[in-house]
């Protein structure tokens, strides 16, 4: 049985879960936040090579009450300030990346830990950490589209095909994606994720919402994704 190389994680269902408890959704955030944590490791200890998480859309950190997104900021920052202690990122040779908008749309005290953080493991090359914040899988087509457009005054001979669209990508680093996982029970895409790179890739949508997603259950999607053959359309 082989794992899949590149798996996608959209963890859909922290405000719901803290609602179902009678919690406001800063409760949801702070313990899918702590999942988060356990899931990752569990990637890591089952040999994943290259992970990627949905952190949030535009639209989660720009359309929301003041109150939820200040916490999700808090949440965001306290985050990326643990993973910058964690020993696993040398250890292992992981390289964190953080793809989207979030330069423009996060405050400077947010920013810091995230932009420390890729500094120290833009030079680990053995595995892909990679997070989506303030991402919108449209914003990246249409900047890999005006950049190749700009490009072909450099190189004006070159062939738009699938290897130079991949190369202008904000993934170029990146292998396709293997598995796509879904929490919370709504079978929907997010933002055109990664609309490129998933073009082959296998869907996992689970009723389970995302402070609730154990281990267990993600270990056992895994395994089942790894007995199927991939027919990639034959």
């Amino acid at each position: 049985m082989s794992l899949p190389q590149h798996v996608v994680i959209i963890p859909d269902g922290n405000r719901r879960w803290a609602k179902r408890r009678g919690k406001p959704a800063s409760f949801g955030h702070a313990e899918g936040a702590k999942n988060t944590e356990r899931v990752l490791k569990a990637a890591l200890d089952m040999d994943i090579p290259n992970l990627t998480f949905w952190g949030c859309s535009v639209s989660n950190i720009t359309e929301r009450s003041r109150v939820e997104i200040k916490f999700l900021l808090f949440v965001f920052e306290e985050y990326f300030k643990k993973l910058l202690e964690r020993k696993e990122l040398e250890e292992h040779d992981i390289c964190v990346r953080v793809l989207g908008r979030w330069r423009e749309i996060f405050p400077k005290k947010t920013q810091k830990p995230i932009l420390d953080l890729i500094e120290k493991t833009k030079s680990h090359k053995k595995r892909n950490m990679t997070f989506l914040l303030a991402y919108d899988g449209r914003d990246e087509m249409v900047e890999t589209i005006q950049r190749i457009v700009n490009s072909k005054s450099q190189i004006p001979n070159s062939k738009v095909d699938r290897k130079l669209i991949k190369n202008f990508l904000w993934t170029r680093e990146l292998p396709p994606v293997d598995l796509v996982i879904r929490t919370g029970g709504e079978p929907h895409w997010s933002a055109g994720l990664m609309m490129w790179d998933v073009a082959e890739s296998r869907l996992h949508f689970t009723e389970t919402l995302w402070p609730g997603f154990s281990v267990a259950e993600f270990k056992e999607v895994l395994k089942d994704t790894g007995k199927v053959e991939r027919r990639y359309g034959r």
